[in-house]
């Protein structure tokens, strides 16, 4: 299915060399080593020949830059006295607000950069970013209404207390590329907002989008808050955490990186950790399923951007009564799904990684020569940049897609005859975070709701998993995370509480009410923020 180079207008992209990056709130140009960045969709060329489509390129940074961008970021801390940890929490509200207005600016420019680098779908690539953009105004809101809560004296014991939420430290902040936007602000946003300074580096994929926010960066944040480079982890990544100066490590991707990059750390006490890791989210279908809208919120769940999303639904379990059925009715399904550009907004789209539909290839086999059949007709057709989507039925331990996380379109089916299957195997995984169960009889629902709660951490009744909305947790057991991020936990995540404390007498009540009046600490006052 080659696509020909009829891009609609309005959906066009020039090339775009990225030659800046943000450190200490300079925009730098970089002079050294590029690397291209390279859109996973196929285009024709004048004389007929397949292309993939060069976007533009990005700086392919050094150590010494990494390096530069700590020692910014812990300048601007200063052992927490910089001006920015110190900052009245209303000023370092109004630096957002201002982000968030120039943020706006580029919505055009980045939807379009998200359809071309990650091929996200139009609908899902303006979504991730209005999301976003309602993140970071939600995550104000909170803030606000914590500061307040903060805005008082308690007295216990004889003893008042002053407390507050302080700052960690220094972050770094490494994204995945699956959410380049989303999932990477709902880290920075509230590790920067409670007064931490952060270096930011984008994932592989979902790079460019980046570029046309260094700027509303560097005029919205005092200088060395955020710093942003691009480049390879080994080079960058790497040497940030084995100074030992890194206070939170927040990322979200694998977690193989994650333990790698946790090795790199010399005091492992000091480092805090914020991680959305991966999972094996499972499907249970009931016997007393709907299966029509079963099937319909599974097709979402398994194959929504391509699968290619922490909370898809990775393996389904059918009971053994209605899995004929279901198979029939979901293989049907995902052979009508339309497979064509993001711009088309077709449900499925080309797969950003150029490895992946070879490594989608390889679990197919693998598992048709340990005994599973491909019950769709179009399941596991190859092109150069797509596998589609392949139902693989019956589905035991003996195969890769079991054990492995695909990331990608192939949806995994085993049938059960009793309960005790699918709980079994959710025990014995490596991952926690979600699972959909449907069906409608309460006498089997709610004792099978109490189980499913102590095995992860969101239990999503006749429909697929997700993250949002945002306000809700969103956190996993095991290796799929650790600590919260939500708009009310991730304030929580990013800082610690911290507190004046003063024996109740004459002498120090005097000195207390001194301070309040006279403004000569951000930490003791009473403002309240409206």
């Amino acid at each position: 299915n080659t696509m020909s180079n009829k891009v609609p207008k309005e959906y066009q992209v020039s090339l775009f060399n990225c030659d800046e990056y943000l450190i200490n709130g300079e925009l730098n140009k970089w002079k050294g080593n590029t690397t291209p960045v390279y859109s996973s969709i196929i285009l024709e060329d004048k004389n007929g020949n397949e292309n993939k489509t060069l976007l533009g390129s990005i700086p392919d940074m050094e150590t010494e830059s990494a390096i530069e961008a700590l020692n910014a970021a812990k300048n601007a801390f200063n052992r927490g006295q910089g001006y920015w940890p110190t900052l009245k929490v209303g000023e370092r509200l109004k630096c957002m607000e201002k982000f968030v207005e120039k943020m706006k600016a580029s919505r055009e420019e980045v939807v379009k950069l998200l359809m071309w680098e990650i091929c996200k779908n139009k609908t899902d690539s303006y979504k991730e970013f209005d999301r976003t953009v309602d993140y970071i105004n939600d995550t104000i809101d909170a803030y606000k209404t914590l500061d307040r809560k903060s805005a008082k004296f308690d007295k216990e014991g004889g003893i008042h207390a002053h407390i507050r939420r302080g700052p960690l430290g220094i972050v770094l902040c490494l994204g995945p590329y699956n959410y380049p936007l989303n999932e990477t602000f709902c880290l920075l946003i509230p590790a920067i907002i409670m007064g931490n300074t952060a270096i930011f580096k984008p994932a592989k994929h979902g790079v460019l989008l980046i570029a046309p926010l260094l700027k509303a960066f560097k005029e919205s944040f005092p200088p060395g808050v955020v710093n942003i480079l691009f480049g390879r982890g080994r080079k960058i990544a790497t040497p940030i955490m084995q100074t030992g100066f890194i206070d939170v490590l927040a990322l979200i991707g694998h977690s193989s990186s994650a333990v790698s990059l946790q090795d790199e750390h010399p005091n492992k006490n000091r480092l805090r950790l914020v991680l959305g890791l991966e999972a094996k989210n499972p499907g249970i279908i009931l016997p007393d399923a709907d299966l029509d809208h079963t099937v319909k919120e599974c097709i979402s769940g398994t194959l929504s951007y391509n699968g290619q999303r922490c909370t898809a639904l990775k393996v389904l379990y059918v009971h053994e009564s209605i899995v004929d059925e279901f198979n029939k009715k979901f293989a049907n399904a995902v052979d009508n799904l339309k497979y064509g550009l993001p711009w088309e907004d077709t449900f499925l789209t080309p797969l950003p990684e150029p490895s992946k539909p070879t490594y989608i290839k390889e679990l197919i086999n693998d598992a048709v020569e340990k005994g599973a059949k491909v019950l769709n007709k179009k399941g596991g057709k190859l092109s150069s940049n797509y596998s589609f989507p392949a139902v693989l039925y019956p589905v035991d331990n003996s195969m890769k897609v079991y054990h492995e996380e695909q990331f990608g379109p192939v949806v995994p089916i085993i049938s059960y005859k009793d309960i005790n299957e699918p709980l079994d195997a959710m025990a014995a995984s490596e991952y926690g975070q979600q699972v959909s169960l449907f069906g409608k009889d309460v006498k089997k629902l709610g004792p099978l709701i109490d189980s499913l709660a102590n095995l992860v951490c969101r239990v999503n009744l006749n429909s697929a998993c997700q993250r949002g909305p945002d306000v809700y947790p969103f956190t996993g057991r095991k290796n799929s995370a650790v600590s919260t991020l939500s708009v009310y936990d991730a304030l929580r995540s990013f800082s610690i509480r911290t507190f004046v404390a003063s024996k109740d007498n004459p002498y120090n009540n005097n000195i207390l009410e001194k301070l309040l009046n006279s403004n000569e600490s951000n930490f003791i006052n009473t403002d309240y923020l409206l």
